[in-house]
């Protein structure tokens, strides 16, 4: 399970994730500095603790490396959400808490999500007691 990114981290995570593309230092500091103040060898040396964590790669190309991200944003936030599940000592109420926090986007996006996951070959299911005629 992976750690949350720190601040920075995921300062520059997003950009490489955003970009979709192999990535240089000089890149995401011009991008940074849109931002903040901030020095190349701090950039350089984040993208190298993302590497050294696995959540980069890199290619050597001359003196200098690209980096590109080894997974996307969206499962680094599924194994976050799963690890903060987990953790919990009452699975089904933390999902209830958390449903409720939704706002209308999110049950919407959840719904479509469900629907995507359901398996096609499952026996449909009965019908409930007052679902029956009779």
């Amino acid at each position: 399970m992976p750690r949350p990114l720190g601040e920075l981290e995921d300062a520059v995570m997003t950009r490489v994730w955003e970009w979709n593309r192999p990535v240089t230092v000089r890149e995401v500091l011009e991008d940074l500095q849109q931002e903040r103040s901030i020095a190349y060898t701090t950039v350089m040396t984040v993208l190298d603790n993302l590497h050294q964590k696995g959540w980069v790669r890199r290619e050597a190309e001359g003196r200098a490396y690209r980096y590109e991200a080894v997974s996307t944003r969206a499962a680094y936030s599924a194994a976050l959400m799963n690890e903060a599940w987990s953790l919990s000592d009452n699975p089904a109420a933390a999902l209830v808490a958390f449903f409720g926090m939704m706002s209308a986007e999110q049950r919407a996006a959840l719904g479509d999500a469900v629907r995507i996951i359901q398996v096609p070959d499952s026996p449909p299911r009965p019908p409930a007691a007052d679902d029956s005629a009779g």
